[in-house]
């Protein structure tokens, strides 16, 4: 039992450093973005700064997903990598379909998984809404003054 609060705070706690990096190279991808096209609220403009910020969550999401598969297979609870994604995509989203189950031996360690996600999706989500409202709060500014 040790062993797997052990190893699953440890890939956590991986993970959480990962979605901090990236979420500030996305801060800082979106602050150059703002700064080279201004802040004027075109619906492409819009779009571009939303995708920008997506597309670095979802490579976030991604990579931790994958880093928890590899876990899965490094420590022998699961035997493929196919399973082990599969598993690791549906426990990451607390979906838990239950159609595979791990063993005794690694189930704290696989609970660790949801914490992650749960964890990963309140900060992405925050972020996005706090990057988005501060994009479209200086929008409107500029145009105020105008």
């Amino acid at each position: 039992m040790l062993q797997q609060l052990f190893w699953g705070s440890g890939f956590l706690c991986l993970c959480l450093v990962i979605e901090t990096v990236v979420l500030v190279f996305c801060a800082d991808a979106l602050r150059r973005y703002a700064k080279r096209f201004g802040l004027q609220t075109t619906p492409m403009r819009r779009g571009g700064f939303l995708l920008i910020a997506i597309g670095y969550i979802l490579f976030c999401h991604t990579l931790q997903v994958w880093i928890w598969a590899a876990s899965f297979v490094w420590m022998g609870a699961i035997g493929d990598w196919n399973t082990a994604a599969y598993f690791s995509i549906v426990t990451y989203t607390t979906l838990g379909y239950g159609d595979i189950v791990l063993g005794n031996a690694s189930r704290i360690f696989g609970a660790f998984v949801s914490i992650n996600g749960l964890l990963g999706f309140g900060i992405s989500t925050a972020f996005l809404v706090g990057s988005m409202s501060d994009f479209f709060k200086s929008s409107k500014d500029v145009e105020q003054r105008r």
